[in-house]
């Protein structure tokens, strides 16, 4: 089971649209998917009650819904047990030793960063909380950052370019800031879902992500048979 996390402490950044479309992906591509909505704005699980039941199935859990129910963490996060994917999409806000509670079990995480100096400086914020109190490094988590929203050719996104390609994560992809995302979430629907031939450059930005994670995998994978023999 590979568990991701989609996390930033910067409100608005996209972290629904990364969710989203990392659980549309697995689960299009066969994998037995969970989507896990910690977000007190729910649009995770609003976004899966408008997909369509002729579309590859996803796993909701309304973990924020549940925990303010009084229903215990264990309770709130179970999943089907043949699930091979969970993607977590996090609230806003996290932040010092909060942190901490999400990073349980966690294999990765995604940061997604908009092209604004706010959002930078928040960013940076964050990632040091990560690596200093989080510790992902010593516990063995991925990360890696995700340009959200983007105008290229501006000169805000150079700065952000600039900003990612000099810290110590990876700095994987940029998505670009278009309607495509907005018609393919009213619809319950990932970018790759989508028909529109002039979505296509969107979903190819996709692809360095996907490939990405799939290498982490591996590699996690190789780890654990060379422990075992």
């Amino acid at each position: 089971m590979r568990r991701i996390l989609v996390l930033n402490s910067k409100g608005g950044c996209g972290k629904t649209t990364i969710a989203t479309t990392l659980a549309s992906r697995y689960a299009c591509d066969g994998f037995n998917t969970s989507l896990i909505d910690y977000d007190p704005q729910g649009s995770s699980m609003r976004w899966l009650a408008q997909r369509s039941q002729n579309r590859p199935a996803i796993n909701g859990v309304d973990a924020h819904r549940n925990l303010a129910m009084n229903v215990t963490s264990t309770w709130a996060l179970r999943v089907p047990p043949m699930t091979e994917r969970i993607v977590i999409d996090a609230p806003a806000g996290v932040m010092g030793h909060q942190v901490l509670d999400y990073l349980r079990q966690i294999d990765t995480i995604i940061i997604p960063v908009l092209p604004s100096h706010i959002d930078i400086h928040a960013a940076t914020r964050f990632i040091g909380d990560l690596l200093l109190i989080g510790q992902v490094r010593q516990r063995g988590i991925n990360v890696g950052v995700v340009a959200n929203r983007v105008k290229k050719n501006t000169t805000v996104y150079s700065a952000l370019q600039r900003f990612l390609t000099s810290l110590k994560v990876p700095f994987i992809t940029s998505i670009r800031d278009t309607q495509h995302y907005v018609r393919a979430a009213g619809q319950g629907l990932g970018i790759h879902e989508m028909w529109d031939h002039r979505a296509k450059v969107d979903q190819e930005s996709w692809i360095p992500l996907f490939d990405w994670l799939e290498n982490e995998t591996a590699e996690e994978n190789k780890k654990i048979v060379q422990k075992v023999s």
